[in-house]
């Protein structure tokens, strides 16, 4: 082995200067190539993980705002089935199979073949969540069928703050300023816009229908409260962002089932097919063309939201998809010519305050990170990183 100078008796060996002053004349050039190469490495991977970011961003805004107006289309013009509502929310699962089997099979974009070392735990795992999933859709239908929007909206605000307090106690997440201020500003802006569509009442609403809405709201956001950091806690298992798309199919596929027998059971398929021909004011064609892009964006929505709690966390996810309430709002205001008062604006300006005072506490935490990456200190996104990079060809 050849000779180390030893110039001082305490050296900082995670300084690249240092380290360099350490090693030998012979040893120097080999060492700088390993440091360089392992910094462009991480390098890459920071910026593979940012772009699949940013792409599940963008697509759970499509998904989210797309599901929203369409859904608006099917209830605006007479369509008012439960089942149905709940069925299109997780019928699109064959679309799944685009992202899992042509990235290895046809584009060559992976090594890693499909469902590899997807165990029967990780089957049962998302067999089981698909099934409330199911169950989710459903009161979250039943909801919206049997309340005006200004009700059911009420309920279903709170859903981020019961995601911050299961966060803590499932995954412990941290709790500090900026996810704090965050989730107080965009509840308050989610109150805010249920009250602001106090407009919207339902004619004829009985007490019975009502207090089944309201039961089914609330259940419908407790729940998706909890799938959120249970599924963080699952993907802790998960080796790569495929295998994530793969977890969602089963779980596609289970809340399907579900809504499937359900529909049969309770003559949901006749209601489907008596809707399109008798009920809907603006024709078959029109209806089928709302259900089938109703399926398309729902998958959007829902694979967006796995990405988010996989590449993020759940609280993070919360925050982003209860952010986009104000867009479903605009998106209203623009398409449909929805009144927009003083109320809606002020909640507008409280969710872009909360979302953008988030977005930047991540970005200090980030950079923060970064400098503790380059000191030697691998930073709290590592896993998530090496994830993204695994599902790549090198």
């Amino acid at each position: 082995m050849p000779p180390f100078h030893s110039t001082s008796p305490v050296r900082n060996t995670t300084d690249p200067a240092a380290a360099d002053e350490t090693v030998s004349s012979p040893l120097r050039s080999e060492y700088r190539e390993i440091h360089t190469e392992s910094g462009d490495k991480n390098h890459r991977r920071r910026r593979s993980y940012m772009k699949l970011l940013i792409i599940n961003y963008i697509i759970l805004f499509i998904g989210s705002v797309s599901s929203s107006l369409l859904s608006k289309f099917y209830f605006n013009h007479k369509g008012n089935s439960k089942w149905v509502s709940t069925w299109v929310q997780s019928a699109g699962f064959p679309l799944l199979l685009f992202p899992i089997f042509l990235p290895y099979y046809s584009f060559k974009t992976t090594n890693r073949k499909p469902f590899t070392k997807f165990s029967r735990k990780i089957l049962l795992l998302s067999a089981v969540v698909g099934l409330f999933l199911g169950l989710n859709n459903l009161l979250f239908s039943w909801g919206v069928s049997y309340l005006p929007v200004w009700t059911s909206s009420l309920p279903l605000s709170t859903q981020l703050a019961f995601t911050l307090l299961l966060s803590v106690i499932i995954v412990k997440q941290r709790i500090n300023f900026t996810n704090l201020n965050c989730v107080i500003l965009l509840t308050l802006s989610a109150i805010l816009l249920a009250l602001g569509s106090d407009h919207d009442k339902a004619d004829g609403l009985s007490k019975k229908k009502y207090f089944i809405g309201f039961i089914s709201t609330v259940g419908a956001g407790l729940l998706f409260a909890l799938y959120l950091p249970v599924m963080e806690l699952i993907y802790r298992e998960v080796d790569c962002y495929s295998m994530v798309i793969e977890m969602q199919l089963i779980m596609e596929i289970g809340a399907t089932i579900l809504a499937t027998a359900g529909m049969a059971a309770d003559g949901g398929f006749e209601e489907m097919r008596n809707e399109s021909l008798r009920v809907f004011d603006l024709g078959e064609r029109a209806y089928w063309c709302a259900i089938w892009f109703n399926v398309v964006t729902w998958q959007l929505c829902f694979m967006g939201t796995a990405g988010m709690v996989f590449l993020t966390t759940a609280l993070t996810g919360g925050i982003c998809m209860t952010a986009l309430l104000s867009m479903n709002v605009i998106g209203g205001v623009v398409v449909y010519g929805d009144h927009f008062g003083g109320v809606k604006a002020v909640s507008t300006v409280l969710c872009v305050w909360g979302f953008c005072s988030y977005v930047h506490g991540m970005y200090l935490r980030t950079k923060k990170e970064k400098e503790k990456e380059i000191n030697g200190v691998n930073g709290s996104d590592d896993r998530r990183e090496q994830a993204v990079e695994m599902t790549a060809v090198p």
